[in-house]
C-alpha cells in the first residue's frame, strides 16, 4: 500500500510540471503588469509637451482624485454602458429566439450547421474590418444616405456620425452584428443538452411553449446565461476598436460616443502613466463590481 501511495504521488506530479508554462506566463504577462500597474497609479509620472519628463514622483491618491473631479470618469463610463446596452438586449434577445429554433427537432429545419456557420462568421472578422465597413456605409456621401434620398426618406445627408443617437446607436448595431452568432451557439450547445424527457413530460400536463421555456428552458440555460452577461459585460467594458474608428479617436459628437478604453488610451499615448495606471486600476474595480452584482442577481434565492 505503501508503495502504491508513492506511485500515486510521483504520478500526480506530472500535473505541476504541467502547469508551470500556465504559471509562468499568467506571472510574467498577467500578474507582474497587474502590481506594476497599481504601483504606477500613486505616482506623477508624465512628459511635459512631450519632450520634458515629470516624475516619478508619489502622489497617493491624487490620480485617482483627478479621475473624479473632472466627472469624466463617470462620463464615459455612462456612454459606455449606454452602447453596451444598446447591443447586448438585441443580441441575448436574437440569440434565444434563434438558439430555441435551431434546437426545436419539431421545427425541421433544413440546412442548420450552414446557417449556424453563417451568423457565426461575423465574429471571425476583424473589428477594425468591421468598423471601417460601416464607416463607407454610414458616411455622408456613402450609400445609405443615397439610398434614403433616392427613396424620399430623407431630402438632405443625414450626418450619422454628428448626432448622439445615431452614433451610438451604430456602435451597438456591431457589436450586436459581431457577437450574436456566438452567443447563439452557447445558447444552443445548452439547449441541444437538456433532457428531452423534461418536455415530454411538460408536454403531457399540457404545458404550453411559453411555459415550458420559462419554467423549464430558461433556468436550466441560467449558468450560461450568467456566463454570456458577464463575459459580455467585460467585453462592452472593453469597447474600443468601433468606436475609436467611427469617431477618429474623438468620441464625437460632443465625446458622447468616448468609451473607458478610448479615454486610457488619450492618457498612454500622451505617457500619463499615472493618470493611465489609475484608471485601469478603476476599470478593473468596476469590472469586478458589475460582474458580481450579475451573478448574485442570477444566483439570488428567489430566481431558483
Amino acid at each position: 500500500m505503501k508503495t502504491t501511495g508513492k506511485n500515486v504521488v510521483r504520478y500526480n506530479r506530472w500535473g505541476y510540471y504541467f502547469l508551470i508554462p500556465f504559471v509562468l506566463v499568467y506571472v510574467i504577462f498577467q500578474l507582474i503588469p497587474l502590481v506594476s500597474t497599481i504601483y504606477n497609479s500613486f505616482f506623477e509620472h508624465y512628459f511635459k509637451n512631450g519632450l520634458t519628463e515629470v516624475g516619478p514622483n508619489f502622489v497617493g491618491l491624487a490620480n485617482y482624485a483627478s479621475l473624479f473631479s473632472g466627472g469624466d470618469l463617470l462620463k464615459y463610463f455612462g456612454n459606455t454602458m449606454i452602447m453596451w446596452i444598446i447591443g447586448f438586449i438585441p443580441q441575448i434577445i436574437v440569440s434565444l429566439l434563434l438558439a430555441a429554433w435551431f434546437s426545436d427537432p419539431s421545427l425541421r429545419l433544413k440546412g442548420t450547421p450552414f446557417f449556424q456557420t453563417v451568423i457565426y462568421m461575423p465574429n471571425l472578422i476583424m473589428a477594425s474590418a468591421f468598423s471601417m465597413l460601416f464607416f463607407a456605409l454610414f458616411s455622408d456621401i456613402g450609400p445609405i444616405n443615397s439610398m434614403l434620398q433616392n427613396m424620399g426618406i430623407i431630402h438632405e445627408t443625414y450626418k450619422f456620425f454628428s448626432h448622439t443617437g445615431s452614433a451610438r446607436a451604430l456602435v451597438g448595431f456591431m457589436n450586436f452584428v459581431m457577437w450574436f452568432g456566438n452567443t447563439t451557439i452557447l445558447l444552443l450547445a445548452g439547449m441541444l443538452g437538456i433532457d428531452t424527457s423534461l418536455y415530454e413530460a411538460a408536454e403531457v400536463d399540457d404545458a404550453t411553449a411559453t411555459q415550458i421555456f420559462w419554467k423549464i428552458t430558461l433556468p436550466i440555460l441560467k449558468p450560461i446565461l450568467i456566463y454570456v452577461m458577464i463575459t459580455s459585460l467585460i467585453g462592452g467594458l472593453q469597447m474600443f476598436d468601433v468606436p475609436q474608428i467611427l469617431t477618429n479617436g474623438e468620441g464625437t459628437p460632443s465625446r458622447t460616443t468616448m468609451t473607458l478604453i478610448m479615454f486610457l488610451n488619450k492618457h498612454l499615448y500622451s505617457k500619463n502613466y499615472g493618470m493611465g495606471g489609475a484608471l485601469s486600476v478603476m476599470l478593473f474595480i468596476i469590472t469586478g463590481i458589475l460582474s458580481l452584482i450579475i451573478f448574485r442577481f442570477n444566483t439570488s434565492d428567489k430566481y431558483k
